[in-house]
């Protein structure tokens, strides 16, 4: 029984960490084929990368025509911004395992523990927004 084992969250945290790692993993190297291979184009072309290698990012963006931030995903679905959806998704799997866990401490009555859960991806969910940096 999950609820008396006292490594139930540990385990849970794994095996979705596991999944959607595999998960996201996938998706990155497929993204990758899409773009590299121009099955959809990008919105900057893979030849052009070499003069734009030295930019800083803001002079990058400035000369792609992209604001900083989640911009990126207005930009769907071109072949290089699926990259960058696929990564996106690959750094969000703390998130998700976090969220898995919590109800195993929900039903165990250790409420500490959901509020860390919860405030860690609140934590986590602001710093990916972007909003402390604005």
């Amino acid at each position: 029984m999950e609820l008396n084992d006292a490594f139930a969250p540990q385990r849970r945290y794994a095996r979705w960490l596991r999944w959607s790692t595999r998960v996201a993993t996938i998706l990155l190297v497929a993204a990758c084929v899409v773009y590299v291979s121009g099955l959809i184009p990008p919105h900057v072309p893979i030849a052009r990368l070499p003069e734009l290698w030295g930019l800083t990012a803001s002079k990058f963006l400035v000369a792609e025509g992209l604001r900083p931030g989640w911009s990126w995903a207005g930009q769907l679905p071109q072949g290089d911004m699926l990259v960058l959806a696929a990564i996106a998704t690959l750094i969000s799997a703390s998130i998700l395992c976090l969220a898995a866990i919590a109800p195993i401490f929900l039903r165990r009555g250790e409420r500490l523990f959901v509020a860390m859960c919860i405030l860690q991806i609140a934590v986590l969910l602001v710093a990916a927004s972007g909003w402390i940096s604005r």
